[in-house]
């Protein structure tokens, strides 16, 4: 049998674990042996904490009815012996579900009032806003109370047509698409916009997230759902009803809100849901096969994919098929498959690439080390030459050299002017990097977005405003990526003058690239630009929905540029970490210099004990290398080992 979701889960889980355990090691290892600086050490740190607490999403996407939190009840929760999300006749999920865990919260649902809609606010802003959400606490240990709790997020409320409007879920112009009025002309609406779960469950402790979504309507009201979360999701399953096939609905979400382009996010896993329907005891096996065969190429058609591409399962007979232990109903329910391709494909691609990305992060941190380790090799070999021109010297001479010493010491401390001027001008340059990122600068191309959306009727050039707006953040990056290499080559000119002057072994650090918060950008730009078609032309009309669709654009922003300021931060602190680092061990070389000259001066074969010294500091140092390498290596090995497993080889 296939390996589950959860088994190749918690494989994953325990490389994190063991990978972590022996990085804290290696990090007090350099801590006892002077080795972990500032730079080091902001480097283990946001390692590990990628490593930790990397999260992968996994968002469900469908129509109303077509059997997502079944599916995700089946595939993620069948251990509590019944349903957790609300799947029965009736009760449907009426808005977003987000399923995940935070240590610093107790189990919890928190739920976002719709009227939040009202605000510009993004769904990401209200996140940090606790006293917006409604919070009900949850019983891990009690499925009944957490089914119970659970069943809120089918809460819906009636309101006017106008409210309906301005919330999204009204429009005058496509009545086809409109809820129903009651009897006293009130519409219904979900009574939440958006909702939180916070539960100790094993995957979830792990790092995984959930995310249930709505029908049409849902999605295409709340643009932050598209252009952020399910934008960068780690995998996409779309579902499908195999009684109903693709309708104009289900075909309307594929084409405006998941079809993605090649290498700017994940392609959806189709799953063809409720193929329980299909079997009619009237029909053999083969007739019933012939028929989902025939549903799956119609579905294939319609989404102009392959026919194998497409799975069919049913997520009903696969949880009761658990929770009864009938191994027969559970293959027959094809749920393995789903899970199979689940781990091995999509997540297993997430996985390969974090662990490819934590090599390069190796790599670079031995690097930084190996470096702290030359600069003492050069140090011990400059005294050790020096104390060996001693031998056979009158005292005359001796205290000639300590004089000698004493000047260079003194120079050096003079010259420290360069040091304090190279940090400047880096700082200057560095906050123009920080002025073209910061919010500010962010706000500004906001506002005359959010003008151009919400002037009155139709947008007709929006997408030229989207698309210069877009044109300005890109050159944004340019102009950082130019500060960057303005930064780097000043690096290299003053640290080959610097190693010259004070013989020093500094060696200028790469800076990170842009390219992949430049890919971020396009893709940005690609899922937004989805929203600026006619088809959405009355939805932009609509002034709350244009600002809920800049907001969303505002926090996806946002994101992106701390990312590449933080990458950039790291890269600058090296740098300046490495400099700093050559000027404290030459201060204290010139402190050891002169202590030994005291020390000869004084105590006759001083010099013979102090080369007996200094040579056994060497091997010393030789040794701290062999252990680095040997400790770098053994959490390559780790990460490699990880990398190997045929689990997560991608189908």
């Amino acid at each position: 049998m296939e390996s589950t979701f959860n088994d190749r889960w918690a494989e994953h889980s325990a490389w994190s674990c063991e990978f972590c355990f022996l990085l804290r090691l290696f990090s007090q290892w350099l801590k006892e042996n002077a080795l972990l600086d500032a730079a080091v050490e902001a480097r283990i740190s946001r390692l590990e904490h990628r490593v930790r607490t990397e999260k992968v999403m996994v968002a469900f996407v469908a129509e109303f009815s077509r059997g997502k939190s079944e599916m995700i009840n089946a595939i993620f929760f069948a251990d509590y012996g019944r349903r957790i999300m609300p799947a029965s006749a009736g009760r449907t999920t009426m808005c977003p579900t987000e399923i995940g865990y935070e240590s610093d919260l107790g189990a919890c649902l928190r739920l976002l009032p719709i009227q939040t809609r009202l605000q510009p606010a993004s769904l990401f802003d209200w996140r940090s806003q606790a006293d917006a959400w409604v919070v009900s606490e949850l019983d891990v240990n009690d499925a009944e109370q957490l089914a119970r709790t659970m069943e809120r997020v089918t809460d819906t409320i009636q309101v006017s047509t106008e409210l309906a409007q301005a919330l999204g879920f009204w429009h005058e112009q496509s009545p086809q698409t409109n809820p129903p009025l009651d009897a006293d002309g009130l519409v219904q609406v979900p009574k939440w916009r958006h909702a939180l779960v916070n539960i100790s469950h094993p995957l979830l402790q792990q790092g995984l997230v959930i995310l249930d979504t709505p029908g049409l309507n849902a999605i295409g009201a709340e643009p932050e759902l598209t252009v952020s979360l399910i934008a960068q999701a780690h995998a996409v399953v779309f579902i499908l009803g195999a009684d109903t096939g693709v309708t104009h609905s289900d075909l309307a979400i594929w084409q405006h809100h998941l079809v993605t382009e090649p290498d700017l996010g994940p392609s959806p896993m189709v799953v063809l849901n409720k193929i329980d329907m299909l079997w009619d005891e009237l029909s053999t096996t083969g007739q019933t096969e012939s028929q989902l065969g025939r549903q799956k190429a119609d579905v294939a058609r319609a989404l102009g994919m392959a026919e194998h591409q497409v799975l069919a399962v049913s997520a009903q007979k696969a949880l009761i098929a658990k929770i009864s232990n009938n191994e027969d109903l559970l293959a027959k329910s094809g749920i393995e498959e789903l899970e199979a391709a689940l781990a091995q494909g999509m997540l297993g691609q997430r996985y390969k690439l974090l662990r490819a990305n934590v090599n390069d992060a190796l790599t670079s941190l031995q690097l930084d080390i190996d470096r702290a380790i030359h600069i003492r090799k050069c140090d011990l070999a400059e005294q050790l030459a020096e104390l060996s021109g001693m031998q056979g010297k009158s005292r005359a001479v001796l205290a000639q050299m300590r004089r000698r010493i004493a000047i260079e010491q003194q120079e050096f401390e003079l010259g420290r002017s360069k040091f304090v001027a190279i940090k400047a001008v880096q700082d200057k340059l560095f906050q123009q990097i920080v002025l073209a990122l910061d919010e500010r600068a962010l706000r500004q191309e906001m506002g005359l977005l959010d003008t151009a959306l919400t002037q009155r009727g139709l947008k007709l050039g929006v997408k030229k405003v989207f698309g210069e707006t877009f044109d300005r953040l890109r050159q944004r990056l340019r102009s950082v990526q130019s500060i960057v290499e303005e930064i780097q080559s000043m690096h290299e000119a003053t640290f080959a003058q610097i190693n010259i002057e004070f013989g020093f072994a500094l060696r200028p650090i790469a800076p990170p690239s842009l390219e992949s918060h430049l890919t971020d950008l396009n893709l940005a730009e690609l899922n937004h630009t989805k929203y600026l078609g006619f088809r959405n032309a009355l939805r932009l009309a609509q002034t709350e929905f244009a600002q809920r669709l800049v907001g969303a654009l505002d926090a996806r922003l946002r994101r992106l540029c701390y990312g590449v300021l933080s990458d950039l931060d790291i890269w600058r602190k090296t740098q300046l970490g490495a400099l700093d680092e050559q000027v404290g061990l030459r201060r204290a070389n010139f402190v050891q210099r002169l202590e030994t000259m005291e020390k000869v001066q004084q105590v006759a074969g001083g010099i013979d004990q102090r080369l007996s010294q200094l040579t056994e500091r060497q091997l010393g140092v030789d040794a701290l290398a062999r252990k680095v390498a040997e400790q770098t290596a053994c959490l390559i090995a780790t990460n490699e080992d990880a990398l190997k497993l045929d689990a997560w080889e991608y189908a």
